[in-house]
This record gives structure tokens, sequence and C-alpha cells, in this order.
């Protein structure tokens, strides 16, 4: 049978597992907000007398108390893992949305003051002298909304640009990110793997590498596996960016495009340092990726701008260069571009020669200085026939409408998935949180039921000291 002394170390022990107890709940509760944190339980285990029972063993079974068996952390690898992958698709379906937002906000549409209204304005202008083709005045009023329309699309391409280069140095910056994120978690896996051979707790570590790899899913889409010493090895696509204690690097190439006009000689690759071989990054990256590709959304969409930018240079330079001015003048470019470079809607002006003199606008389909009275003729046939490109199925405004129409379309598609994917990525966090989260009600329980374990565990021991007392105090003095 047991030792008259062994119920005080049966008492003991209770109070130190109730003890242990308390503080991981009380760890819990004070972590109830911290990010990514993730619940801890004790996992408690009574002690057997008899560990090793022999065939002569002496000790009757009665257990020696209870013992904290390990300090369990709440967490579901499963839902870990689906949320990683729901995080990172939910990370490239804003990321990409959040670029079609932007291109939308460069035009504008529909509104009394973007290109679709300007362009208006000018055939507006050109009807206008058509009907006063010997004055001045609607020529200079028809100009200025030529000039208007000319930046309007100068001011896009430029919007364009901008974008592009935010893009690319934003790239640059999830690259370091992930560099940074890949080093950390590979220190942690150290850690971590020596602190589990130790015997020791490494639950708030885990917490913090899971955080890691919930940043590194979000920004490249990379995901993890578990590894038996506990050692989480992560992964871009197939290839390794951690392998246990070891982080690789990852790079956009030296002479990678800073600018969108560099894609015509080269472009944007993020590349393994090691190896030189390319990276296929998903989340926010994958989504900066597409944006930036040559023949990706921003240039494709700078390419359209373009072709409405030649269109309409084409369109009015044939009619106006055929025609004749007030004063005789023909042959005259009304849109040229304002460098060397060929024309497109970063350089699209109007011809000089016509702001400096509005008497060169051509306006007649005759010649009002030619020989015989027969040929002087002056009319609004020219000014007329370019009012009407605005109804034109080929022209710069049809054009330009199935742009905005193609880039609206995409933009309503990209938002719509975003936001089914944002539903599914909360739908998951709920559950794990659910499985991890720190449930305040629930910690409050467990605070008092560790409370009157503790209680109880002191009543026990006062107990025994009680009968310690009369044992070896007072046993023996009847008679005397």
């Amino acid at each position: 049978m047991g030792s008259t002394f062994g119920g005080l170390n049966t008492a003991l022990t209770s109070l130190y597992a109730q003890r242990r107890g308390l503080d991981v709940t009380g760890q819990n509760i004070a972590n109830a907000n911290t990010e990514g944190y993730t619940r801890q339980r004790v996992v408690m285990q009574a002690q057997n007398a008899n560990n090793n029972p022999g065939i002569y063993a002496t000790q009757d079974g009665v257990g020696n108390g209870v013992a904290v068996q390990s300090v369990e952390r709440m967490n579901n690898s499963a839902l870990d893992q689906r949320s990683f992958t729901e995080h990172a698709n939910s990370a490239y379906h804003n990321t990409r949305a959040s670029g079609y937002t932007l291109m939308e906000d460069v035009f504008g549409e529909p509104s009394d003051t973007a290109l679709q209204a300007r362009m208006q304005d000018m055939w507006e202008g050109w009807n206008s002298v058509s009907s006063n083709f010997d004055k001045a005045a609607p020529k200079s009023a028809m100009l200025e909304q030529a000039v208007t329309v000319a930046t309007s699309l100068n001011d896009a391409s430029m919007s364009l640009g901008n974008q592009y280069k935010s893009t690319r140095a934003g790239l640059d910056t999830y690259v370091g990110e992930v560099n940074k994120a890949a080093d950390s978690i590979a220190k942690l896996n150290k850690e971590i793997v020596l602190a589990t051979q130790a015997g020791l707790t490494a639950n708030e570590l885990q917490d913090q590498r899971s955080t890691q790899i919930l940043k590194l899913a979000e920004l490249a889409g990379a995901t993890a596996t578990e590894l038996p010493n506990g050692a989480t090895s992560v992964f871009i696509g197939s290839a390794p960016l951690v392998s246990e204690f070891n982080a690789r690097e990852i790079w956009v190439t030296p002479g990678s495009a800073q600018r969108m006009e560099d894609l015509a000689t080269t472009e944007v690759n993020v590349q393994w340092k090691d190896v030189g071989t390319a990276v296929g990054p998903g989340g926010s990256m994958g989504a900066n990726m597409e944006m930036l590709a040559r023949g990706g959304t921003l240039q494709s969409m700078s390419n359209r701008l373009d072709k409405v930018a030649t269109t309409l240079a084409a369109d009015v330079n044939a009619v106006h260069s055929a025609g004749y001015s007030s004063t005789g003048v023909t042959g005259l470019d009304f849109f040229v571009q304002g460098d060397d470079d060929p024309l497109s809607a970063a350089n699209i002006v109007v011809n000089r020669d016509l702001l400096s003199d509005v008497n060169k606008v051509a306006v007649s389909s005759g010649d009002p200085t030619g020989v015989g009275t027969a040929t002087r003729i002056l009319n609004g046939n020219v000014a007329d026939t370019l009012a009407e490109l605005a109804d034109s199925k080929s022209g710069a405004d049809s054009e330009y409408q199935s742009m905005i129409g193609d880039l609206g379309v995409a933009a309503q598609s990209s938002i719509r998935r975003r936001d089914i994917q944002n539903s599914v990525t909360e739908q998951v966090d709920a559950a794990r949180s659910a499985e991890s989260g720190v449930n305040l009600d629930e910690e409050m329980t467990n605070l008092l039921t560790y409370q009157r374990g503790y209680e109880a565990a002191s009543r026990v021991l006062t107990t025994i000291d009680s009968m310690l007392d009369q044992l070896i105090n007072r046993t023996g003095l009847v008679g005397r």
C-alpha cells in the first residue's frame, strides 16, 4: 500500500498542474487580441504508481497524482493549409482588381470632363466651323477643344505609365519582403527544432512562423509542408524557398523594364538568385507580374490608347490635309507628334502652325485663291466632313468606346471574382478562428475550473497535514 506521506505528493502534483493550467489560461486571455496567436491547452495525465508492475509488486496501484504531459497548440493543420491557399488567392484578386480600378480612374468614364465628352466637343466645334467657315472665332474655339483632346490623351498615357512605374516599384518591395520573411522562417525553424528536441514548448515560435508563412502566401502564393522534426519547408510553385534551416533568395533581374517603354527591349523577370531560373509567383506578386508583362494588362491598354490617338490623327489629317483654308493654305496635318518618336497618345499634339494662325485651318474643299472665277471656291465642306467623323464606325470614337467597354467588363469581372474569393477566405478564417482562436467565455470557464481544482488540492493538503498532526503529535498520549 502507499506511504503515509504519499498523499502529500499527490496533492502537491495537483497544485503544480492546476497552477500550470491557470498560467496557460492567463496566457490565452492576455493574447486574445494578438494577431496570429493560437490558443493553448494544458494536457494532464494521471500518474500511476505501478508504471512497471511486476509479479511481486507491493504497491496497490493507487496513483501518484497528476502531471502536465504537454501544452498543446490548438491549431488545425488542414485549416492552416487551406487558409494559406485562400489568402494567396484573395491577395491575387485584390491586387488585380485594384489595378483595373486604377485604370478606370485614369479615364474616368462616363463623365462630362472625360475624353469621350471632349472628343464630342471637338466634333461639335468642327460643326460650328462648317457653318461659319469664314470667321475666326469658331476656329479658335475648335482648336482649343482639339488641344484639350490631345492633352487628355497625353495625360491618360502618362497616367498609365505612372501606374506601370508604381507597380514595378511595388514588385521590388514585394521581393524584398519575401526574402526577409523566408530568412525569418528559416531561423524560426532552427529555434523550434532545438526547443522541441530539448523538450521545451515552442508554441509561440510556431505562431510567429505561421504568421510569416501566411505573409508569404499573400505575397507570392507560397505553400508549406511540415516536416517530422518540427521544421516547415516553404515553396513558391514547386520550387523550395525555405528548406528546414536554409532560405533561398529571389530577385528582379538587373535590367528588367523600369518603364513601359522599356518593354520593347526587355521584360520584367523574377528569378531564383542562385540558379537563375524563373519564379512563378502567385498572390500579389503574380497579379503585379500580369500587369507588368510584355503584352500584359497595362501595355495592352496603353497600346489600345495609342490606337485611338493614331486613328484620330489619321482620320482627321486625311481630310484636313486635302482641304484648303480661307487663305488658300493646304497640305497641313491637323494632329502631329510632339517629338521624334512615332505618333502615339503620349505625344499627339495639334499642329503649332494652326495654333499660331487660325486662318490656316482647312475648311474648304475648293481653293479660294485659285486661278479663274470658277475655281475660286470657299465653302465649309471639309469642316462638315470632319464633324461627321464623330459617327464613323471605324473612327477614334468607336475605337475608344470599344476600349472603355472592354476595360469595364474586365474590371467588373475582376471585382466580382475578388468579392467571391474574399467571401471564401472569410469563411475559412472563421472556421480557423473557431478552432484556434481565443474564446474569452471558454477561458473564463477554464479559469474557474483550475481555480477550484487548486483550492481542492490545497484542501487535500490541509486535510493530510491534519491527519499527520494527529498521528505524530497525539498518538500514544492516552493514559498519561
